[in-house]
């Protein structure tokens, strides 16, 4: 098995702004994985929260680059076990994994949400995000792209009021994404002035180990709150039923598709909202997302909407939030460049 690996610099449509940094441009790594004639593709941005580089990515793969190509490949699930063993980062093993599942289903000639059985004839719309900026540029955010469904990415001293003005230009569905910004009382505090703004959850409004805080909060928000930061692995799942309503999984977070199926079958056995989410990556990374849509309660996957230019070609998201899924099997990704 082949192993390739190339480092990309994705330049955004606008600045994209969150409670705790700002950027431009997305740094992002593709891995290929090639077997018998043909070739899956797998995706991980960099991330300074989690300390994460395109550069450190590719050292930790390239030092086992010639154990890959010895593995013999069977499933992908038996793979990601020889990667954890291997002790690389999440990050980096996110990126091959999804690879060695979109090779997978394109040596089988499936794609990937057929191999596990789910139809596509049910799937969650998926949010378009709005970072944080001035009130009249959110707003022209919003009008460039209307959308059935946005999140809002909150963590200033006015938030509240932000939505209120939001609000009077659309009816869409709002989610309010604090990352980390608020503390339990503002949470409270904000919960039914959000709720009668027509916002349907919050997703982690407190910081990622604040549980006392989120224990106050899941009992007396009066909107459900969704755990993005608190859940990072699969060990995660089960401590954050306790204290929120649903948990966010991101495939880099986790390690890949491999964890991630795991944890969407945990979090429905506990009863508990799912969600998948997504970095601001390119089609490569959305459209290993997207397989698992049928299986979610909400899905964040507009990264790519988010991007100036793509390096990909895979699944399609339409103006309404439809999402066309390729004909090709796997993830039914292509590179461009």
């Amino acid at each position: 098995m082949q192993v390739h690996l190339k480092k990309y610099t994705l330049p955004l449509k606008h600045t994209f702004s969150i409670s705790r940094e700002s950027h431009d441009f997305q740094d992002t790594m593709i891995a290929s994985l090639t077997l018998d004639g043909k070739t899956g593709y797998g995706e991980a941005t960099s991330n300074p929260y989690y300390k994460i580089t395109t550069q450190s990515m590719l050292d930790e793969i390239n030092a086992i680059s010639s154990e890959i190509e010895n593995f013999e490949f069977t499933k992908p699930e038996v793979f990601h076990a020889f990667l954890v063993s291997k002790g690389l980062s999440n990050f980096a093993i996110c990126a091959l994994d999804l690879a060695a599942y979109d090779l997978y289903g394109k040596l089988l000639g499936k794609p990937l949400y057929e191999i596990w059985g789910t139809s596509i004839e049910k799937y969650p719309t998926t949010n378009y995000t709005i970072g944080i900026a001035s009130i009249d540029i959110m707003l022209a955010k919003m009008q460039e792209m209307p959308w059935p469904i946005y999140k809002i990415k909150l963590g200033t001293s006015d938030d509240v009021a932000i939505v209120r003005e939001l609000r009077k230009h659309t009816d869409a569905i709002f989610r309010i994404d604090a990352n980390c910004a608020w503390t339990a009382q503002e949470t409270i505090h904000n919960a039914p002035l959000l709720k009668e703004l027509g916002v349907e959850f919050l997703e982690q409004p407190l910081k990622a180990d604040d549980w006392s805080g989120m224990e106050e909060v899941m009992h007396h928000s009066v909107l459900p709150v969704i755990a993005d930061e608190s859940c990072i692995v699969e060990s995660d799942v089960e401590k954050c039923a306790l204290h929120f309503s649903g948990i966010n999984i991101k495939l880099t977070k986790c390690g890949g598709l491999t964890p991630a199926l795991r944890m969407i079958k945990k979090a429905k056995e506990l009863g508990i909202s799912v969600m998948v989410g997504c970095m601001t990556e390119s089609t490569v990374g959305i459209s290993a997302i997207a397989q698992l849509s049928p299986q979610l309660d909400y899905v964040d996957m507009d990264g790519a909407l988010l991007l100036k230019s793509d390096i990909a070609t895979g699944v399609h998201i339409e103006p309404d939030g439809k999402v066309i899924f390729p004909k090709l099997a796997g993830s039914g990704v292509q590179l461009l460049a």
